[in-house]
């Protein structure tokens, strides 16, 4: 979408935020969710640049995100970088997800976003083409430390608007079989490896569901969650020409293979995120999807640490997982933003990229950097996120992606309750996607 068109669709979007629930719809984990709500119009006084500091002035930066999983790891190099750049501070705010947006939101309208913070396939536009963002292209071009090139070229581009990077790329992240090989050898199962098919996925969930157990989780989730199976049967969420790939025959195939295991009995109804970790940690279900990113706090978890271990993901007419990465970003309006640049450009740097990773805080985005981080974990066989990279599909969007993904989501939500068929839920998430999708330009 074009910025002629921005103020009929800011009109709209906040229409729409004063019309709807401002709470998450549980489309998403607490990593990866997404909101209805607009950044608001840039703050009149607000400027790409600011004063420079008084000589000697110390520099407190707030660098806000989403995860506290990752805090610990991320206080470390922040101790690191401010060793290395005395004068400048950071100071780390975590805001959990179902407020994060919220948070940025009243940051935008007001003139106090954080001086530098995660960013989201799903969100970039809405900040980019808003003129919340700081362009750090020149600041790029001329740095001695940070190469693009090393990073994958479909998670730059999620960060570029116009021609103009707003972000860089700061991890990625796959989905994972976890499972319970507690309870696989209790049930004199085989665990799952990177040959399992989803015929092999349901006979174990079958034979793993009994005394009050379930043999496998299957939530009513996104990212986490059929997502993956849509793409394995070759369908799609979102098409090249931006339609919606709901009522495509492969992907309801694929929606009705999943929820069916709820529709048996083998995996319990589950929605919000805390469910689907308790189900886990408490030995409910043996099998379960999750993304990378909660590698941290399942280690931390003492049943998750004895009892569970990763595969790849099954296969259906082919291999597929969802591949996403996020984004340090800068406030446009920060009132240090060489500071911020030297801090962003410290975690893009191959040192700071190579930390994260050794860390084991999340799979660096840094070419070759991804070793480290499986080097980092010896509690489960995680080289399997790494591995599957390879037939990784990126997560879909589009220009208002959390608009219409929520919209979808909630329209699927009756399948999974077993109010409507799969197929009569699937072709309503088409319809009322394809109408959000026809407001982009």
């Amino acid at each position: 979408m074009k910025k002629k068109g921005l103020s009929m669709l800011l009109v709209l979007m906040v229409l729409m935020a004063v019309v709807s629930a401002c709470g998450s719809s549980g489309s998403s984990s607490s990593s990866d969710k997404e909101t209805n709500q607009a950044p608001a119009v840039k703050s009149e006084g607000n400027s790409d640049t600011a004063e420079p500091k008084a000589s000697g002035e110390e520099v407190t930066l707030t660098y806000a995100m989403w995860d506290s999983n990752q805090a610990k790891g991320l206080q470390t190099i922040v101790d690191e970088f401010e060793k290395e750049n005395p004068g400048i501070k950071v100071k780390i705010e975590v805001t959990g997800w179902s407020d994060y947006w919220t948070m940025l939101e009243a940051g935008a309208t007001g003139g106090s976003l954080p001086d530098v913070f995660w960013m989201h396939s799903n969100e970039i536009y809405r900040y980019a083409s808003n003129d919340m963002l700081l362009d750090l292209s020149d600041r790029i071009k001329n740095s001695q430390k940070v190469e693009m090139d090393k990073f994958p070229t479909g998670l730059t581009q999620i960060y570029n608007f116009e021609g103009k990077q707003y972000a860089i790329p700061k991890d990625f992240d796959t989905i994972g079989l976890w499972y319970n090989k507690t309870m696989f050898d209790e049930a004199k199962l085989a665990y799952p490896n990177e040959n399992w098919t989803w015929d092999d996925l349901y006979k174990a969930a079958k034979a793993l569901t009994k005394n009050g157990k379930y043999g496998i989780l299957t939530p009513f989730h996104n990212q986490e969650g059929y997502y993956n199976f849509v793409y394995q049967n070759d369908g799609t969420i979102i098409t090249a020409d931006k339609k919606s790939g709901y009522d495509d025959p492969n992907t309801i195939e694929a929606l009705k293979y999943y929820i069916n295991f709820i529709r048996e009995g083998l995996s319990p109804e589950v929605y919000g995120d805390s469910e689907r970790a308790e189900a886990m940690q408490n030995g409910l279900a043996a099998m379960g999807f999750f993304g990378s990113w909660n590698l941290s706090g399942f280690t931390a978890n003492e049943y998750m640490a004895k009892n569970f271990d990763v595969a790849p993901l099954p296969k259906g007419k082919k291999q597929a997982t969802i591949f996403n990465g996020l984004g340090n970003a800068i406030a446009h309006n920060t009132k240090h933003p060489e500071e911020a640049w030297k801090f962003v450009e410290y975690l893009s740097s191959k040192e700071g990229q190579f930390r994260q990773a050794e860390l084991g805080i999340a799979i660096s985005a840094y070419d070759g950097a991804a070793e480290q981080w499986v080097s980092s974990n010896t509690t489960f066989h995680v080289k399997a996120f790494v591995d599957m990279v390879k037939y990784a599909v990126i997560r879909p969007y589009s220009n208002t992606t959390a608009v219409w993904e929520d919209k979808a989501y909630e329209a699927l939500k009756p399948a999974f309750t077993g109010q409507q068929t799969v197929e009569e839920a699937a072709k309503n998430a088409a319809k009322i996607m394809n109408e959000s999708l026809a407001t982009e330009k």
